[in-house]
Formats: C-alpha cells, sequence, structure tokens
C-alpha cells in the first residue's frame, strides 16, 4: 500500500475477518455494547500515547507491538492470516508463525503511525454483529477529511478483543491473508521460511 493511500485508509496496528467468515461465537459472558466501545476508547488512548512520547522509531515499534497483543485477538488473527494451511501446522510452527505475525503486523503499521501526530480519532457508537460488536470511529489526519474505521471486538479468547478492523470499508485482516498467502505459495508453503522471513519483514 503505498505511503500516500495508508494515511488515507490505514490506522492501529497494528496494524486487522469478515464476520461471515470467521464465524466466532458469541460468548456466555458479558461482552456489551460499552465494554466493546471502552475496550477501542483504551486502545486509542495507548496509540496516542506511544505516538506522543517522543521516543525513537525502534522503541515506538516495541511499544506498538505491546499494544497490539493487550488488545488484539492475536492468535485468531495470526491464525485466519496463515489461512487453511494453520490446520496442518504443528503447534509448535503456529506458535512461531504467531510470534512473527505480530512483528510484522506492529512494525508494518507502526512504523506510519507517526502520520497520525496532531489528529484526532473519535469513537463514535458500537452495534451488536454476529460475531460480537462493531464498533466505528472517525479518524482526521491534519489537512484531509474524517475517514471511517471500524473495529470488530469479540469475547472469545476469555477477554474482549479486537479481531479486525475496516479502513473505509476495506478489510485489513483480509488483506494481509492474501499477502501472506502469496509469500507463503513463494516459499512452497514452508511455514518455517516464511516465519523466519516475516519476522524481519514489515
Amino acid at each position: 500500500m503505498p505511503n500516500n493511500a495508508f494515511s488515507r485508509r490505514a490506522f492501529i496496528s497494528t496494524s486487522l475477518v469478515a464476520v461471515s467468515t470467521i464465524a466466532l461465537p458469541l460468548p456466555a459472558f458479558a461482552l456489551s455494547e460499552s465494554s466493546a466501545k471502552s475496550l477501542i476508547e483504551s486502545v486509542v488512548t495507548d496509540i496516542n500515547k506511544v505516538i506522543d512520547s517522543g521516543k525513537s522509531e525502534n522503541a515506538m515499534l516495541r511499544d506498538f507491538e505491546k499494544v497490539f497483543v493487550r488488545y488484539a485477538d492475536v492468535p485468531i488473527m495470526a491464525r485466519y492470516a496463515l489461512g487453511v494451511d494453520a490446520r496442518s501446522a504443528s503447534k509448535s510452527e503456529l506458535k512461531s508463525f504467531t510470534k512473527a505475525f505480530q512483528g510484522y503486523i506492529s512494525r508494518k503499521y507502526g512504523r506510519r503511525f507517526r502520520e497520525f501526530i496532531g489528529g484526532q480519532v473519535t469513537v463514535k457508537k458500537a452495534r451488536k454483529i454476529k460475531a460480537g460488536y462493531e464498533v466505528k470511529s472517525s479518524v482526521k489526519l491534519q489537512g484531509q477529511a474524517p475517514f471511517n474505521v471500524t473495529f470488530l471486538v469479540s469475547g472469545k479468547s476469555g477477554k474482549d478483543k479486537f479481531y479486525n478492523m475496516y479502513i473505509e470499508g476495506v478489510n485489513l485482516l483480509l488483506t494481509e491473508r492474501t499477502e501472506i498467502g502469496a509469500m507463503l505459495d513463494r516459499r512452497k508453503g514452508d511455514i518455517n521460511k516464511l516465519t523466519k522471513d516475516l519476522s524481519k519483514a514489515g
């Protein structure tokens, strides 16, 4: 994605599933509209703290990864991004891939977060969907018209987590699944090679 396109279409990394595709069941415990909205407000607050910290890029990227792990359902996202190959991967392969995936996402989108300095993110509303809750927000960068970012939130992991984002209607995780699938094809389906290269990408 070109840098100028990113500034219009990408937010939070961390830097990422269509509801009908992933089919997450609603949890038995109390994921609610207010808790889903509160989660995303916390994501926004923590991301802004990192952006405004004045730290070096490498330090910021480490902080972005911590935010991603804290608020995102990383295992679900990693399995979806890996696609059908996740079914045949061993537990150790899947664990290593998940770790590489979280770093890749954090670096890929974290490097562009400085574009958000001086911008404003507003969490607007949440609504119940089949797989949890959809939380809509509006992002305004300096000198640009506001654009929409939608988070999908579930409690499947035992805690309220976001498991995907839509940037102006573009499914972030589906985009990553396509790109990672192409990377895996170029490595003739070798998950270990993909994991090794993914740990350096982004």
